[in-house]
């Protein structure tokens, strides 16, 4: 009973929070770097210096590379070791750094363990939808460099930030099992419906010539590539690059993309597809593996010239999505650390 009234006590929090930010487009980035500041105050405030202990760790700690996206034991302090208020701090540090598009998925992420502990009844013990854990990386500031990482099953966001302005926000990673929940009080719920719908309208509006350049495999590979490596290089590129997409597909591709790019806040999303623009639309690549209708086990990926996503639905009767937007030089902030200590030291 204590675990379902904790679990009904996050999505309520989603609810009530996302109006908070409903503005977003309005805010500068320095703007949203100082909120972050001042929810991740608030929230290490209100731990007791053991609990803050568990949730801190150097910025150069090799703890901040350690990520992944299976249920399994991690550092940083779990939400299941906070009290009620602590609890409704963290979910407001994490409504911080998020969009209310994607501030909502990830709650709702945490709700499917409890789906999960119903549908598993043979594995009751190990879906918890308060074993998500809070890391913060060196010292909140609204001018320094730190970051932060929120993450359990299903579920990794990871951001850094560089003197206060610059944001890196990948590897970032959003699973959903079941994708669609077919019963129970989240009966219909689909957390990454856009994900899969916007990516199977637009391999289904290619013609025979465009799917053939496509379809880079008949069957969908079991899972995303890029796995949970600390860094990833650019695969070969496979599929169909955009320039050869007409203005309706290359637009579907876009709102694609930007699908994953808004879990953050606008102005930080803007600046991820400034730079895809600046890189160029027309060399991004889709390529697409497995069956094309829904229910049929099936992967895509998209690259560019600075980031590859990956999904993957092949699990589960392919009701069992995998996401993740990788930077091959921006991955925790590689790039922006590099051009900031190359500055410090000039």
């Amino acid at each position: 009973m204590a675990i379902r009234i904790r679990c009904r006590f996050i999505i309520a929090a989603a609810c009530f929070l996302i109006p908070l930010i409903a503005h977003a487009h309005e805010i500068s980035a320095p703007a949203t770097a100082n909120r972050m500041v001042q929810a991740a105050d608030a929230f290490l405030k209100a731990l007791s210096p053991e609990q803050r202990k568990t949730a801190r760790f150097p910025f150069e700690d090799d703890e901040r590379y350690d990520w992944h996206y299976v249920p399994r034991s991690r550092d940083g302090l779990a939400l299941k070791d906070m009290t009620d208020d602590q609890r409704a701090l963290a979910l407001a540090f994490l409504e911080a750094g998020l969009s209310p598009n994607g501030y909502w998925k990830s709650a709702t992420i945490m709700k499917l363990e409890a789906v999960l502990r119903e549908i598993e009844t043979w594995n009751i013990l190990g879906r918890d939808p308060e074993k998500y854990f809070f890391s913060f990386f060196g010292q909140p500031s609204e001018t320094g460099t730190w970051g932060w990482r929120v993450e359990g099953h299903h579920l990794s966001i990871n951001f850094t930030i560089v003197k206060g302005h610059h944001f890196a926000t990948a590897p970032r990673f959003l699973g959903a099992n079941p994708a669609e929940v077919e019963k129970g009080e989240m009966d219909g719920v689909r957390t990454l419906a856009g994900e899969e719908d916007l990516a199977r309208k637009l391999v289904m509006s290619l013609d025979q010539e465009q799917r053939r350049k496509a379809i880079i495999r008949d069957r969908a590979y079991r899972d995303i590539m890029t796995g949970s490596d600390e860094r990833v290089s650019p695969p070969e590129l496979e599929g169909i690059s955009a320039e050869e997409l007409n203005q309706t597909q290359t637009d579907l591709l876009i709102r694609l993309i930007n699908e994953y790019a808004s879990a953050v806040p606008s102005e930080i999303a803007q600046q991820r597809m400034n730079v895809i623009r600046k890189n160029g639309i027309g060399q991004i690549h889709l390529g697409w593996a497995g069956g094309l209708e829904p229910g049929q086990p099936h992967y895509y990926r998209i690259q560019g010239a600075t980031f590859i996503i990956e999904y993957d639905n092949v699990q589960n009767g392919a009701n069992h999505i995998h996401t993740v937007w990788r930077d091959f030089d921006g991955d925790f902030g590689r790039d922006l650390l590099r051009e900031h200590y190359r500055s410090a030291h000039q």
